[in-house]
């Protein structure tokens, strides 16, 4: 049996997941249109193609309720980093920053959030 200890320790190093960097938020523009926003988000992640890549960004009020969703429907492999829009987003009265949290389709969301503090 000890001579399979070594290949057993091989066989376990390759079957460990690997952790992939989680999408990055690197930048948010957010522009007022009336009494709805734009909001323009900057994404930096290690796509790898359809089978790993970030797929969508939320916006968030401090309180943790949702205001606006956007869903990336591609990888995004030779355009790093990327930006995206989501139009119409109605942000409540009272409110002066929001968060923004990106996802990918393999880990999740990420657990960063970047706060935004909405202009006047």
């Amino acid at each position: 049996m000890k001579p399979l200890r070594p290949l057993l320790c091989v066989a376990l190093l390759f079957a460990t997941p690997v952790v992939a960097d989680a999408p990055e938020v690197v930048a948010v523009s957010a522009d007022r249109q009336g009494d709805i926003w734009r909001i323009d988000v900057t994404l930096r992640h290690p796509d790898t193609g359809w089978d790993h890549y970030a797929d969508g960004w939320e916006i968030l009020t401090p309180d943790g309720r949702r205001l606006g969703f956007r869903e990336l429907f591609h990888p995004h492999v030779n355009e790093q980093p990327f930006t995206r829009s989501l139009d119409g987003v109605v942000i409540p009265k009272g409110v002066t920053q929001v968060m923004v949290r990106a996802r990918c389709n393999v880990d999740g969301w990420a657990t960063e959030t970047v706060t935004v503090n909405l202009p006047d």
